[in-house]
């Protein structure tokens, strides 16, 4: 199933004009640690499935589903049965800032087991399912709705999650809410812990408390995924040196934004930049 793995880089093997990608996947073979720049939606249909992402095993059932963010590391086990594999190119989704929200769904993988309301995973597997027959009788139209689905399938997914945080002042969504809408729009600043729990009023021990409750992270880790997220765009950009990229979304220093990035991508900026100009020659 993979095609091209440069190191642990797969440039994924979409068709021609197309952005979508989907295996209905029978081989009993494993597939190494790798990375692309693919939302990845797993779910298998017969026998379970051995996901290992970012160091982390998930063991999914019949109808489980896993999405895998773009650039996380991850491997399948060999075993025999069959799953869908379906690959979206994540720049359909990230470089839209209207769709952040959203995209705030994929700051790491997504489990969709048995802990989730049966009503909710059924509909969630009924939107693959429904992916599936419009790839599968593809025409004119078909990618456009099916990047409808997805957006449908994440907006759901986010719903749940915002319902599952549930605060003794329903205030907590509205402020927070401003919060990662703030960093959203000033993360190429010298935005501080302190700074933003003055803003909303709490001390920084609370704050500090409340937002790794809401956003399942901390402050520091968010902006700089946020960071990284933004550079990536960046560094598609030949005449953008890697050192004007790292100022350009926050960083002050260098080293800094190098470690952070390799961190977050498994390589570093400049190596990211090849990759991307490799997989642009192999896709022309």
């Amino acid at each position: 199933m993979i095609v091209h793995l440069d190191g642990d880089f797969e440039t994924v093997d979409y068709i021609e004009n197309r952005s979508v990608l989907i295996y209905d996947n029978v081989d009993n073979e494993e597939y190494p640690i790798h990375w692309h720049n693919a939302i990845e939606i797993v779910m298998p249909l017969t026998n379970g499935y051995t996901m290992i992402c970012d160091g982390r095993t998930y063991e999914l059932q019949e109808r489980d589903i896993l999405i895998v963010p773009a650039g996380t590391l991850h491997a399948m086990k060999a075993q025999p049965g069959r799953r869908l594999i379906m690959l979206f190119d994540n720049r359909s989704i990230s470089s839209n800032p209207a769709l952040y929200d959203l995209y705030s769904v994929l700051k790491s993988p997504v489990m969709i087991g048995d802990d989730y309301d049966e009503e909710l995973r059924i509909s969630l597997g009924n939107l693959i399912k429904e992916i599936y027959t419009l790839y599968s009788n593809f025409d004119v139209l078909s990618e456009v709705y099916i990047y409808i689905k997805l957006l449908t399938l994440l907006a759901r997914i986010k719903e749940n999650q915002i319902s599952a945080v549930k605060y003794d002042d329903e205030k907590y969504m509205e402020k927070f809410g401003s919060i990662i809408k703030y960093i959203e729009q000033n993360y190429m600043y010298n935005i501080t812990l302190d700074d933003l729990a003055k803003m909303a009023g709490y001390s920084k021990y609370h704050f500090s408390r409340i937002f790794k409750k809401y956003s399942r992270t901390t402050f520091i880790s968010f902006l700089n995924h946020r960071r990284i997220k933004a550079a990536e765009m960046l560094l598609l950009d030949e005449n953008i040196s890697v050192t004007e990229a790292a100022m350009q979304v926050g960083f002050s220093s260098l080293t800094t934004f190098n470690r952070v990035f390799r961190e977050i991508k498994g390589c570093t900026p400049t190596e990211f930049r090849k990759l991307y100009k490799l997989t642009n020659v192999t896709g022309d």
